[in-house]
């Protein structure tokens, strides 16, 4: 375990925004994050836990114990000819791991391949893409939590997964996650939802197949955090009712859409903003990706003040036009 004071999180928030923290620990085990929450150090601060920061916008100066789980490892612990229970640690990276589960034959995670973080991370945004939600994958989770100062395992209906969403990101601080056990098939069951998937696949698409188109989707609209600053989307893609839809569809026939279950239809954030004139549009060193307008880049040193002007001017624009109020996907750290 190692704890530094006044550290930099710049190297640790894929938007790279200068961000220091009182406190920062890296622990690698769950004795060491005991060993951590149960020093004069916690017992005096806020306690804010990053992951990969890949979903997150830091404030210039956390005032608090930021820990960093790096916990490793990924081992079966339950198998039948069908399915398999897989226990993976929280501080593995998400990426390398549906490409090892891939690699054994489990299958489920295929579609979310490329995003960036850890595994510890996932079910608190309950990351999606391309009609996938890792929820539909969590048999249950191990996580502390500090209220009650205990450990629970937690089943799917317990974490109240919903889009980008979870009990983890609506009680902020008070859950630490150690361990994540999916439950993964032994079959393909390909999702299809998307026709640039299902075009790019081929006749006969397998799971490995579709997650290398997806890493190819990704890679040609996304760009890479490490040569451009950025958090992936930067905006929910919004659920608005049918009638809302069809009048809007009605003036606008090419709006991407989606129907939901309950009879309400999600539209395409991205689709909007580009419409909006903000595609390729900076306010100094930050803006809208000119691949994807979903994605906001900070091109140079942006602060937080910097980012949260570009996003208030899209919200106001993408308003304006089509009466439909985006809400922001990373979560802003500000103690």
């Amino acid at each position: 375990m190692q704890c530094e004071q006044n550290a930099s999180l710049k190297p640790f928030n894929t938007l790279s925004l200068n961000s220091t923290a009182r406190y920062l620990a890296s622990v690698t085990t769950e004795d060491d994050l005991l060993a951590i929450l149960q020093s004069v150090t916690a017992k005096r601060l806020p306690i804010f836990v990053l992951s990969g920061g890949s979903n997150v916008l830091l404030s210039e100066f956390i005032d608090a114990l930021v820990i960093r789980p790096l916990l490793r490892g990924i081992r079966v612990i339950a198998e039948n000819p069908q399915q398999v229970l897989v226990e993976v640690m929280a501080g593995e990276e998400w990426h390398p791991f549906v490409q090892y589960a891939l690699a054994q034959g489990w299958y489920g995670l295929e579609n979310l391949s490329l995003i960036p973080g850890y595994v510890g991370a996932s079910p608190i945004q309950n990351i999606g893409a391309y009609g996938v939600e890792v929820s539909q994958y969590i048999h249950h989770i191990k996580a502390w939590h500090l209220p009650t100062r205990r450990w629970h395992i937690l089943q799917p209906a317990q974490c109240q997964f919903g889009y980008r969403d979870s009990i983890f990101k609506q009680q902020p601080g008070d859950w630490i996650i150690s361990r994540v056990v999916f439950c993964l098939s032994k079959q393909p069951h390909l999702a299809l939802n998307y026709g640039d998937v299902r075009e790019q696949a081929g006749l006969h698409p397998t799971p490995e197949s579709v997650a290398k188109v997806i890493i190819q989707i990704r890679q040609a609209k996304l760009p890479d955090p490490k040569k451009i600053a950025n958090v992936g989307s930067f905006f929910k893609n919004p659920v608005i009712d049918i009638a809302h839809y069809e009048q809007l569809k009605h003036h606008y026939p090419l709006l991407g859409s989606y129907p939901q279950p309950n009879g309400q239809v999600k539209v395409a954030a991205g689709w909007l903003i580009d419409q909006a004139g903000w595609k390729g549009k900076s306010i100094g060193s930050v803006g809208m990706y000119e691949k994807q307008a979903l994605v906001l880049v900070n091109r140079d040193i942006a602060s937080l003040a910097d980012v949260q002007q570009v996003s208030k001017a899209v919200q106001d624009s993408v308003f304006q036009k089509f009466s439909i109020r985006l809400e922001q996907e990373p979560v802003l750290v500000n103690f």
